[in-house]
């Protein structure tokens, strides 16, 4: 029932919901004025780049980072990751760990992780008293004659080892995180704000706090002025997300016994058409709230509209969380009562998508090679050649690829043919059995992973590539189709 006195509608509120939402004209039109010199919205999904300081991994980052991806770099030493990565330094998340010391490996690491792009490598530099006199060259690339520095069974085996089983602990596939209350960048932080019935003359209040481990959408709820809701409502995404390939929303919720709603916008519209999901909670019990996109309804101002038809994934424009008096078509909401309310929401994210790579590991084209009786060793690469003196590098190598293969994540494995500083200006050029051999510049294989991992199609493969020799463009539609799961 409405209470009988009626109190002050609080215009200045309404002003301030209007302009975060970038509602009021004039003033949104100079809001998107100043936003076209401001980078496009961060991707909701953070990517862990191992070996972020390598001649491929620091490419990596910089690629993620063009591409509007969060990054949590893992580094052996962050001072020195500062000067590497320079300028984008600021941008990433530093994680100081050693693969090869799986305690410095805590589940910090994982947390919010979408995929992991895995460019380690045991460190090899030129033997000491090396002159350009003592150059080599193999199919046209200079080198030296090699000293390992790092023990490669540690490095290639072992470490790859560690971080695929706390990978494996954490990775769950087909799913996609959307917002991680449990370590919140700051694109978090300021996506969300308060959607109350001051709009419509009422009085209740309500905000999005973030608090240790999870984010508090809480507040005082009226039905004074005929008002009766409050929530907290994401500004439009730009682009509006694609997900037509999961098959909905979860949400980890801990909340007060009350009935929410889960709503949902397929177009930018303020106030158009959303789909909404009503859900009940228990008081200070954690529950898993799993929506099925075939069960969100098509409202209107809290009158079902089935002639919309069926919510559309592969254009999620917002998502808002509501308290309100009303379910739908003059229903009352039977959990329904006004004052002081709380739901702690841990993450938001979509379950049940297609299977993409998890794990994305740069190996070696020659893996296996050593020890081959069928192969003129003179006529192989230096590595394949020096496998002995450089410590087995390859065999770990490929003792490491089967520790990925063995672990039951998703997994692309690259072998790129000796790598170059050139630009990665040419097509490539992939094969599998491990046959091939050319060259291969360092740029394009940090392309190559940015499109493996969003490919299902490059899910449980290995493949050895190279470059063309003439310049050209890779066609990434294709690239991955003909290639035989392992």
């Amino acid at each position: 029932m409405a209470e009988k006195t009626r109190k002050k509608w609080e215009i200045g509120r309404l002003f301030q919901t209007l302009n975060y939402f970038e509602i009021i004209p004039f003033i949104s039109c100079l809001q998107r004025l100043f936003k076209k010199n401001k980078p496009n919205q961060k991707k909701m999904e953070k990517i862990l780049v191992a070996g972020a300081t390598g001649g491929v991994g620091k490419r990596v980052v910089n690629l993620l980072l063009e591409n509007n991806y969060e990054v949590r770099a893992l580094v052996r030493d962050s001072k020195r990751a500062k000067e590497i990565l320079g300028k984008n330094a600021d941008k990433v998340e530093l994680f100081e760990a050693n693969i090869v010391i799986p305690e410095t490996l805590t589940p910090e690491l994982m947390k919010g992780i979408s995929a992991i792009i895995c460019c380690t490598g045991t460190k090899v530099q030129p033997k000491e008293g090396d002159t350009p006199n003592r150059e080599k060259y193999y199919q046209g690339i200079k080198f030296y004659e090699p000293e390992v520095v790092d023990i490669p069974e540690k490095v290639e085996y072992e470490g790859i080892k560690n971080l695929v089983q706390i990978a494996a602990k954490t990775l769950r596939k087909g799913e996609k995180i959307l917002f991680d209350f449990t370590n919140p960048t700051q694109d978090v932080k300021e996506t969300w704000g308060a959607l109350n019935d001051v709009v419509m003359g009422g009085v209740s209040e309500s905000n999005m706090k973030l608090i240790p481990n999870r984010a508090l959408f809480s507040g005082n709820v009226s039905t004074e002025n005929n008002g009766g809701f409050a929530s907290v409502r994401s500004r439009n995404f730009a682009p509006a997300l694609d997900l037509s390939e999961y098959e909905g929303i979860e949400l980890r919720i801990q909340g007060d016994g009350k009935r929410y709603k889960f709503i949902s916008r397929c177009e930018g519209k303020w106030d158009g058409i959303s789909y909404c999901y009503s859900f009940d909670t228990m008081h200070n019990c954690w529950l898993t709230v799993r929506i099925p996109w075939r069960d969100l309804i098509p409202v209107f101002r809290a009158k079902t509209v089935w002639s919309e038809g069926k919510f559309d994934p592969s254009k999620v424009y917002s998502m808002q969380l509501m308290l309100s008096k009303f379910e739908y078509d003059g229903a009352l909401n039977p959990k329904f009562s006004t004052g002081k309310f709380g739901l702690e929401i841990e993450y938001l994210k979509a379950y049940g998508g297609k299977h993409k790579p998890q794990f994305i590991m740069i190996s070696s084209a020659g893996v296996t090679r050593p020890g081959r009786k069928d192969l003129n060793l003179e006529e192989e690469p230096p590595a394949v050649r020096m496998n002995d003196q450089l410590g087995g590098i390859l065999t770990w190598k490929l003792e490491g690829e089967n520790a990925l293969r063995d672990s039951g994540l998703n997994y692309t494995i690259i072998r790129p043919c000796a790598l170059t500083e050139k630009p990665g200006d040419k097509a490539l050029i992939w094969d599998q059995g491990d046959k091939i051999k050319g060259q291969v510049s360092r740029d394009a294989i940090a392309a190559l992973c940015l499109q493996a991992m969003e490919k299902p199609e490059a899910c449980n493969k290995t493949f050895e590539v190279k470059e063309e020799e003439q310049q050209g463009k890779t066609n990434w539609d294709t690239f991955f189709t003909n290639l035989q799961i392992d």
